[in-house]
């Protein structure tokens, strides 16, 4: 709301505070500047405010605001006078303000960094966390304009007040003074703080989702008067499926006098219902949608699911007209699936909800399953359904206009009922929010991702996300460092689903394989082999193996040791007159249940081929009692060793500990059936992979506090600020070579020198300088860092050698004016490497290295993560290349100093960290040496911080 032309005019309206939030109990409101325009409303909401709240407020009986009140109340300069209003249909619920103020408590202006803060909330509205909302949003606002400290006066008998702040994660100080508390808030957050924020932001936001999913009454609006179309499907659906609470039928087309659609109550409008509705579900041309939301919001529904289409899928009207269908469901504390949504399914037997246009209500399961597409969604479903898979919840958000994934991981991460969550994303609205949630939610419980338009370079129609400038393959590597289990296809997230949710983790590599085909048995050996796992040689059970057979078999190697999981490859029997045989599956899916029932909590896999029955009876659990997986895993050890440049042969020791269970115990008697070795190899090793990112997630990584003074914080500080000046471009600006080796040296970052050469006197003249042996190199932007275009001369040990090659590279290659060559002291011998900084305004910092030179920028061989890194992560950085072996002594090399490596991947992320201004830094090549390492060129380029939307108060995206 922009103020009127009363309000001070040398501050402008700072509509940047405006923001929409998710309340305690999961309803949402909107955060705003109180403006002039006010007035009515403040005195409004006041009087709606209990006696005794009004008292906790003023310290004395304040029945009425005066008119002078009101004005004060109204008028602020946004500067050492804030008031901020929580509203709800455009009405207050909750006021905040705060007065700058000097030692004296008397009104100050800046440079004073103490204010005066005050809260008021409407009884209704109290136990929401209103104001906790608030306190969070005006500390945000007092910090921007330089305030550093909350000075607040309370009642000794307003314990919630008190609660409020004591709870908020600040450092504070507290006394008593006549008859009051006196309370002091830093303002600076702490861990504590953050900690809190997010804790509350977890609740809220999962709330938020279980009120959609498990409503107690349910409106269909826009069942129509025949049977047929989108109102009338989802009405049949939801009867279809036993939903446990009431059901309604909504549409302003029907008679005065219709009673009933298809038996449950019709009413024209929600207001003839006559009792709360809680959850609508909106299937009616997008030209009436905004009438209907209006009627919902009128009559305190509390969220909406929006089958409608023809919004930001269309064009720019309709994304105009999603803006504004989000805008006026926020402004009722409701929030929205979809619109364009396929609907909600809610399998709990409590509920029993099937709010969607899928015609069956899944079977019960241990699956969670969002999706951004409708097609994808039936496509899973009907995957699921045929592989005898059982669901949770499902939704498909369409457009996820408002509720996104992030706000699924968040209901997802402390549901009883989910052991897996599956994810079909099209975009990541908030790629850093979504980050640390899949990384807080796998460390409990996997969590699989297929990502779609991956290569499209363009956001899906109807989406609205921030656009990001890194590529796929970064964006891969990410979510690996978060737990996320990343698949290329919704088959294998499909596959990978099954054995997550149905066997408990491996606690390594070592995989048996075992069967009555010596051809698939070879084929899953060499899958293995080909996923990087540890198979053990293939046992031929021959073609006469009897189901005893297989589950002595099964038996004997669940109970081997050196096994972490089984393989079964089965194929029909071979009768006596030569015929084919489909066999009886059930009885082989039986033995195959009983050994593993009774042999250690391994995962066991089964491929078959042609088995009629087989695939249906190994997904009829035998059992409904779960099985307790080992309680809590060895602590891993620290990865310092190299990779191995070869998968180990098979058989070979196993150095892994054993696995965490995911999420405490799990029904194991479900058996997943795979048509081909590969797909159950592929998902047996990305649940490998995860065990053992969940065993080094229990025991976190640390960033590094550098004691040393080569750590120089402030002074970088102000070299950045002075390097950008008064008035940055918003463009950025990069560095000289001088002025990125001064900054880069305030982190302990040494760069060797280089003097330019612009003819042949100057290069010896700079030799000279130096001390031979020298290099002597081009810049040339077309040349720079291309050895293998010739414009780079090593070792060159006298004046004679480098005459020599200066007159030979300027001959090839060009005027000395086009090459700008350079000379620099040679290093010592060792591989060069590449370590980059960059910051994505989408995803945020990201950390990368690879070694130096075109075949590793052809072959994308670059690892990533984010920043601010941890040892471990500094670790796991330089062995997760391909090429890392030949750090560590590849072919009778000698290992190089991958310590120095990690300290200097280290120091760069604490660089970006500290100082978000470093917006790219670049250090190549790095050459690492059997002691030490030189940084021979580097990079930095300059930029305003961008916002960090991640540190700041709790909010919604903005659509």
């Amino acid at each position: 709301m922009e103020p009127s032309v009363e309000q001070s005019p040398h501050h402008a309206y700072p509509g940047h505070w405006e923001a929409d939030v998710v309340l305690r109990d999961g309803g949402t409101a909107r955060i705003r500047p109180i403006t002039t325009d006010d007035a009515e409303r403040l005195v409004s909401f006041y009087e709606q405010v209990s006696p005794e709240s009004k008292y906790y407020r003023f310290f004395a009986p304040y029945p009425r605001l005066s008119a002078k009140d009101v004005h004060r109340f109204t008028h602020h300069d946004y500067v050492d006078r804030v008031g901020l209003a929580v509203t709800v249909g455009g009405e207050f619920i909750a006021t905040v303000r705060f007065d700058r103020i000097d030692a004296t408590g008397r009104p100050a202006s800046a440079p004073a960094d103490e204010a005066e803060v005050a809260f008021l909330v409407q009884d209704a509205h109290q136990g929401r966390g209103v104001a906790s909302t608030l306190l969070e949003h005006i500390a945000a606002v007092a910090r921007e304009r330089g305030i550093r400290r909350f000075a607040a006066e309370v009642l000794p008998a307003n314990n919630k007040m008190i609660k409020v702040f004591r709870d908020a994660g600040y450092t504070q100080q507290r006394s008593f003074e006549d008859g009051s508390v006196h309370l002091t808030l830093d303002l600076e957050p702490t861990a504590e703080s953050l900690a809190v924020q997010r804790a509350r932001e977890q609740r809220a936001e999962a709330r938020s989702v279980q009120r959609l999913l498990a409503p107690g009454s349910v409106a269909v609006i826009g069942a129509g008067r025949n049977p047929g179309g989108v109102g009338r499907t989802v009405l049949r659906n939801l009867l279809g499926a036993g939903f446990t609470g009431r059901t309604y039928a909504v549409n302003s087309a029907y008679a005065a006098d219709q009673a009933t659609i298809d038996g449950v109550p019709a009413h024209r409008s929600l207001g003839g219902i006559g009792e709360p509705v809680d959850l609508a579900v909106v299937a009616v041309p997008a030209e009436r949608v905004p009438e209907a939301v209006a009627d919902c919001g009128e009559h305190g529904v509390q969220g909406l699911v929006v089958l409608s289409a023809g919004y930001a899928e269309w064009g720019a009207e309709g994304r105009e007209r999603q803006r504004e269908l989000v805008r006026q469901a926020r402004s009722y504390g409701m929030r929205i699936i979809g619109p364009n949504a396929f609907g909600v399914i809610n399998n709990s037997e409590a509920v029993r909800l099937n709010a969607s246009l899928a015609p069956e209500r899944p079977a019960s399961g241990r699956i969670g399953l969002f999706t951004q597409s409708g097609a994808i969604g039936i496509a899973l479903l009907s995957g699921l359904y045929r592989r005898g898979a059982g669901l949770s919840t499902f939704i498909s958000a369409g457009n996820r206009a408002d509720i996104s994934g992030n706000d699924f991981l968040q209901y997802w991460y402390e549901d009883p009922d989910t052991d897996v969550a599956l994810l079909y994303l099209e975009s990541l609205g908030n790629p850093r929010k979504f980050t640390r949630l899949a990384r807080r939610t796998a460390a409990v419980k996997p969590v699989v991702v297929v990502k779609g338009a991956r290569h499209s370079g363009s956001t899906p129609p109807g989406h609205a996300v921030p656009i990001s400038r890194i590529p796929d393959a970064t964006v891969s590597a990410l979510m690996r460092q978060a737990g996320v289990i990343r698949v290329d296809t919704v088959t294998e997230m499909v596959d990978a689903g099954l054995l997550l949710a149905d066997q408990p983790l491996p606690a390594g590599g070592r995989v048996a394989i075992l069967g009555n085909s010596e051809s698939l048995g070879l084929l899953t050996y060499d899958a293995c082999l080909a996923e990087g796992l540890r198979p053990r040689p293939p046992r031929d059970l021959t073609t006469a193996a009897t189901p005893q057979d297989f589950r002595d078999a099964l038996a004997e190697a669940l109970a081997d040791e050196g096994c972490d999981a089984v393989i079964v490859t089965a194929i029909p029997w071979v009768g006596e007159d030569g015929e084919a045989e489909q066999g009886d599956g059930e009885v082989l899916a039986t033995a195959l249940h009983t050994a593993a029932a009774a042999g250690p909590a391994k995962p066991v896999a089964v491929v078959h081929v042609e088995i009629g029955g087989l695939a249906e009876a190994l997904a009829a659990a035998t059992s409904t009692v779960a099985q307790q997986r080992p309680a809590q895993a060895p602590p891993p050890a620290t990865p310092t060793t190299p990779p191995p440049a070869a998968p180990a042969p098979p058989g070979g020791p196993d150095t892994e500990p054993a696995a965490t269970a995911p999420g405490g115990a799990r029904a194991t008697g479900r058996i997943p059936a795979y048509p081909a070795a590969e797909r159950a190899v592929r998902a047996l090793s990305e649940a490998v992979k995860y065990a053992q990112w969940r065993r080094q997630a229990a025991i976190p990584g640390k960033v590094p506090e550098f004691l040393d003074d080569t750590i120089d914080e402030p002074g970088a500080a102000a070299h950045i600020e002075a390097l950008l000046g008064e008035d940055p471009d918003p463009r950025g600006r990069p560095l000289s070579p001088d002025e990125a080796r001064e900054l880069l040296a305030r982190y302990g970052i040494t760069v060797r020198p280089t003097l330019p050469a612009p003819d042949t006197e100057a290069a010896v003249a700079a030799a000279a300088r130096l001390g031979y042996p020298v290099a002597l190199k081009t810049t040339a932007p077309h040349l720079r860092h291309r050895a293998d275009l010739g414009g780079v001369r090593l070792d060159l040990a006298n004046e004679s050698a480098l005459r020599r090659a200066y007159g030979e590279l300027t001959e090839l290659l060009g005027k000395p004016t086009e090459l700008r060559p350079v000379v620099q002291a040679m290093a010592p011998r060792g591989v060069d490497t590449v370590v980059r900084a960059t910051i994505d305004p989408a995803a945020g910092a990201v950390l990368s290295f690879g070694l130096a030179g075109a075949p590793s920028e052809l072959l994308g061989d670059t690892a990533h993560r984010l920043v601010p890194a941890t040892d471990r992560d500094a670790a796991e950085l330089i062995r997760s290349i391909r090429a890392a072996p030949v750090l560590f002594g590849w072919r009778g090399s000698a290992p190089v100093d991958t310590a120095a490596l990690e300290e200097l991947l280290l120091r760069v992320s604490l660089l970006v960290d500290d100082h978000p201004e470093v917006v790219a830094v670049a250090l190549e090549p790095v050459v690492v040496a059997t002691q030490g390492l030189t940084v021979l060129g580097a990079s930095v380029r300059l930029s305003p911080p961008p916002a960090r939307t991640d540190l700041g108060p709790r909010r919604l995206s903005n659509y």
